[in-house]
């Protein structure tokens, strides 16, 4: 299922802090609720494990494909908690995943697809456009049938 939060915004293109940059845009796009509070220890949303699963380690490695394992025990959370922050950006399609080798055994890893967030946000384009030809259509039925219910 795909699932991306589309709000007004202005472009973020003169902004030159990426800190910034990235907590305004995961804002935007719906991975960290507006007014996010981390239930944890963490001193903000930049402390925040969702915030940290993606700029320090999807961000910050983006051809290494990383298991929950190594997140959850990197991140100092449960195996739920990262996988709840996976699913979020895999329902926008900007994660993929990748077989990896974790301590011996064959294991399934995430990364930013095609190691390049340019790319991954091209598949997430894709999806938007298509969601909204959707709407569209159901918008014309749904005139057409009032439209036809008015007669």
């Amino acid at each position: 299922m795909f699932e991306l939060q589309v709000v007004s915004n202005t472009p973020l293109s003169g902004e030159g802090d990426i800190g910034v940059l990235a907590e305004t845009f995961l804002v935007q796009i719906g991975y960290i609720p507006k007014g996010y509070d981390p239930k944890t220890s963490a001193d903000g949303v930049r402390d925040s494990v969702p915030y940290r699963l993606f700029m320090e380690f999807f961000m910050g490695n983006m051809g290494k494909a990383w298991t929950v394992e190594e997140l959850s025990a990197l991140l100092g959370t449960t195996k739920p908690t990262v996988y709840r922050h996976i699913n979020k950006l895999k329902s926008m399609d900007l994660l993929e995943s990748a077989d990896v080798d974790f301590n011996g055994a064959p294991r399934k890893g995430y990364r930013i697809r095609y190691g390049d967030l340019s790319k991954a946000w091209s598949f997430t384009e894709s999806n938007v456009a298509m969601a909204m030809e959707n709407y569209r259509k159901t918008v014309a039925h749904f005139q057409a049938l009032a439209s036809a219910g008015r007669k």
